[in-house]
């Protein structure tokens, strides 16, 4: 959504706050007491593609990483009453390009990028820890929406919770409510669960393509003497 501000064109963010019911929301929520335990970051007013630094899959804990999410499909599929509450946040075209660049540019180039678990677990802990290319979901959204001028954070992204952000005087509440009645999400038409063991199988398979992937470029990476010696060594067996 774009509006017109004096001379300056704004356009409208949208960040989305749930509680999802997962056995990692559910511990977070026991710790801390946190209304929300998730932060999502939508591009357009129907939400029909989120992001965050979540499961990959959409289900399963692991992998996880910088993914999309999708209200219709996933956990948010399985879990339609869990409590969420959507806010607007209204930047600059400038910055709301920068943010977008930049979280496409970490979804094309999802294999670099790693769910920051430690990192979770010291914000909680209220202490700041960092590590290259590692997010967890509230740090992601903060340093997309930090590094593209679109909003200066009250404390570091690595200390910033899903909960915080529900009381940030720039942000501007949309909805607060049940998944189940947020109207984004009635409009859409539901996908289908997907079967617990056709879910661990693929979470199997990806993790056996992605050691071979790795083993595969080890092997280039070896010197030619080195790869003869190899060679010569297999053969004998």
């Amino acid at each position: 959504m774009s509006r017109q501000h004096g001379e300056t064109t704004m356009k409208t963010l949208y960040i989305f706050l749930t509680r999802s019911g997962t056995l990692l929301s559910n511990l977070v929520y026991r710790l801390t007491g946190a209304q929300y335990t998730h932060i999502s970051l939508a591009f357009d007013e129907d939400l029909s593609t989120l992001y965050s630094s979540t499961r990959k899959n959409g289900y399963t804990m692991f992998p996880a990483g910088p993914s999309r999410e999708y209200l219709n499909r996933g956990v948010f599929l399985m879990r339609e009453n869990i409590p969420c509450a959507l806010y607007a946040l209204e930047v600059t075209d400038e910055a709301y390009i920068r943010a977008k660049r930049r979280t496409q540019h970490m979804m094309h180039h999802g294999e670099l990028y790693r769910f920051n678990s430690l990192g979770l677990l010291l914000c909680w802990m209220h202490i700041r820890w960092q590590r290259r290319r590692h997010y967890f979901c509230s740090q992601f959204v903060s340093e997309v929406l930090q590094k593209s001028g679109a909003l200066d954070l009250p404390k570091p992204s690595t200390l910033m919770h899903p909960s915080d952000y529900a009381e940030l005087p720039q942000l501007r509440c949309l909805y607060r409510g049940t998944l189940a009645d947020l109207p984004q999400r009635q409009s859409m038409e539901m996908g289908e669960v997907e079967s617990v063991m056709g879910l661990y199988l693929s979470v199997l398979l990806g993790a056996v393509r992605g050691g071979v992937r790795h083993l595969f470029c080890f092997l280039k990476k070896l010197p030619k003497k080195l790869k003869i010696s190899v060679d010569k060594a297999g053969r004998l067996c």
